[in-house]
């Protein structure tokens, strides 16, 4: 895994001090970052009202890395208070930065939410949890999360993903990999791109895991666009044993090649990383939680790029286990 810097956007002093000031009017005004039509609303009409600096900063990913950092605003790492023992003890801990990543959210699409998770918070808290430690879901900690699409099972999944740090005082790394990025003979690809197996859900979609109406549907891991390979990946809940011994060969020469184009991420507080959903799967190193109010606490949101094609047309007939995206503003 290569420790090599990730691409980098540092935000301007005059669009850093607009987002924290636009922030904490909105949380002044509302009181609260929990979901709610009007202040869903009330966020997306401040994002318009951004100046062309900032807006220039939320422009599309635009390397092969598929991903950079955003840099330059502040945390008070006394004023943000503990790290939440959970994501259900989160509460509104850290609100100014989950309306600030929702306005970059919706300068940059629409920001999205589960109504199967967080309680349908369009931001979720990601913290080591009590119990949860070797699970392969962002409440882990003593195991390494193994790098995948986020939400690979359903077909309404993000297009961008945005991880925002408010703490990581032991400089835990996110690991991220670009499609882009690996070396794949024609075969190899041809085979990943036929619908063979199945992308179960994840962990954190326990309701997800009981859907029984119909059958897993079968979705191709790689996809050719005009502009180059995407993928959608998630071999923690792929059951490759089914698959015929070359297509099983072809996966796992797919996870060495992400794995050897892998970059570690370590973000300090007040960086956001912004990733490309349909070309880096993500990840994160194992670390020793401590559950005393200084573990690692990033903030996730979600966003959907209306009008975007990068996907195969056969996304739209899946039943997406009986989850529903919720997007926050129609288009």
């Amino acid at each position: 895994m290569s420790t090599a810097a990730a691409p980098v956007r540092t935000l301007d002093p005059h669009s850093a001090h607009q987002l924290r000031e636009t922030a904490e009017k909105i949380l002044a005004e509302f009181g609260t970052s929990a979901t709610s039509p009007r202040l869903l609303e009330r966020i997306a009409q401040a994002a318009t009202g951004f100046d062309p600096r900032l807006l220039h900063h939320c422009r599309p990913v635009d390397t092969a890395d598929g991903l950079f950092v955003l840099r330059g605003l502040d945390v008070d790492d006394q004023a943000i208070g503990p790290t939440p023992a959970s994501w259900a003890d989160a509460g509104d801990s850290g609100a100014v930065h989950d309306i600030t990543l929702l306005l970059l959210a919706c300068a940059m699409g629409n920001p999205l939410a589960w109504e199967g998770q967080q309680d349908g918070r369009f931001v979720h808290n990601i913290v080591p949890s009590p119990g949860h430690e070797a699970e392969q879901t962002g409440a882990s900690s003593a195991v390494l999360l193994s790098p995948h699409t986020e939400d690979a099972f359903h077909p309404g999944r993000a297009h961008l993903l945005m991880l925002g740090c408010v703490r990581n005082h032991d400089r835990v790394a996110t690991t991220a990999a670009s499609v882009r990025k690996v070396q794949l003979s024609d075969e190899d690809v041809d085979l990943l791109a036929r619908p063979v197996l199945p992308i179960l859900p994840d962990d954190a979609y326990a309701a997800a895991q009981g859907y029984a109406d119909q059958p897993p549907p079968a979705v191709p891991a790689l996809f050719a666009t005009d502009d180059g390979l995407t993928l959608r990946f998630d071999p923690a809940y792929t059951p490759v044993e089914r698959a015929v011994a070359p297509y099983r060969a072809a996966y796992r020469r797919l996870e060495a090649e992400l794995a050897r184009a892998s970059v570690a991420v370590s973000l300090a507080p007040g960086e956001i990383l912004v990733v490309d959903n349909d070309l880096v799967v993500h990840g994160r190193v194992p670390f020793q939680a401590r559950y005393d109010g200084t573990d690692r606490w990033l903030k996730r949101a979600s966003v959907r790029v209306p009008g975007r094609r990068t996907r195969p047309p056969a996304e739209a007939a899946e039943h997406g286990y009986g989850q529903s995206a919720l997007e926050a503003h129609a288009r």
